[in-house]
């Protein structure tokens, strides 16, 4: 496999991540690997994509982005396969309706939807090539409707109160975070003279998917309320394939797309860099990362 192009895509077994692993593995250049908590479902989700795409190169790893120290074995576990990193889709996540703290000692939704993905993507850098590229699944709701949203903090957001720890507003603030650490990267890997690139993406609300397994709030009512908001699984899955193999694409960083391959303004509040500085020197705090654990000049 060591002239294929190496994909890994978090949550990949169902919907979004399927879908976008099932696009890519159809051209035969490229070898994808099935990152996914769920080892029984990757793996029945890898014989299905061989047998629909015909690629025979795909794979199954476990991986738990809510979880350090799965994260960390996943990464020594690729590196053990010495194959050059391409492509990376962070695209595993959970909705606000989560509750809880993971063992690391974070929300469930802080630590799956950024600070997992924060650690995952910078421990992997060093194995990718000058032209890789990175594609963080976000969300509209990263400006959701009603009073606008402000900053509370990445403190407030990782270990909330009383008054946030049930509240749904938790996912928004973890798809804003999405942004920033997109922003940020991309702003520090050009500093470095990087070649790689990142850029976000939002798949919009797809109701036929399992993400909401909870449907009896999408009455007509409310569908219509958020229908300019609505994405479609197939055209989103095609585009986020697209963000990662699409050579039109190739030089397009710190960028944000909205349901396709348009580049798109996200909210004025995802462009406060002081925002995004504060998370990013946090999240390596709580992750503990160290600078010779990604690449040089990278994290300070």
């Amino acid at each position: 496999m060591d002239d294929k192009k190496t994909v890994v895509i978090t949550g990949a077994n169902s919907g979004l991540g399927f879908e976008c692993a099932q696009n890519i593995a159809h051209n035969t250049e490229y070898c994808i690997i099935l990152a996914c908590r769920d080892t029984m479902k990757a793996e029945q989700a890898k014989a299905d994509l061989i047998q629909i795409s015909g690629n025979p190169h795909i794979e199954a790893m476990e991986l738990d982005v809510s979880s350090f120290a799965s994260i960390r074995a996943f990464v020594s576990k690729y590196k053990e396969l010495n194959l050059p990193l391409y492509g990376l889709v962070c695209n595993a996540g959970i909705n606000g309706t989560n509750i809880g703290k993971t063992s690391d000692g974070f929300d469930i939704v802080f630590e799956t939807n950024h600070l997992g993905h924060f650690l995952l993507t910078n421990l992997l850098l060093p194995s990718m090539l000058p032209s890789g590229r990175i594609a963080v699944v976000s969300s509209d709701m990263h400006d959701p409707p009603g009073a606008e949203l402000t900053w509370p903090g990445t403190a407030a957001i990782a270990g909330p109160d009383e008054t946030l720890e049930g509240n749904f507003v938790r996912y928004s603030y973890s798809k804003l975070c999405n942004l920033y650490f997109t922003y940020e990267l991309s702003a520090r890997l050009i500093r470095i003279g990087a070649g790689i690139i990142i850029n976000a993406f939002n798949p919009g609300l797809m109701i036929d998917t399992g993400f909401a397994p909870d449907k009896s709030r999408f009455t007509e009512s409310f569908l219509q309320q958020v229908s300019d908001r609505i994405g479609s699984l197939e055209k989103s899955a095609l585009a986020l394939s697209q963000i990662i193999t699409d050579p039109y694409l190739a030089r397009a960083t710190g960028k944000y797309f909205d349901r396709g391959i348009e580049e798109k303004r996200s909210s004025s509040l995802s462009y406060d860099m002081e925002n995004a500085l504060e998370l990013w020197n946090t999240s390596a705090a709580y992750a503990k990362l160290t600078r010779g654990e990604t690449l040089q000049g990278l994290l300070y």
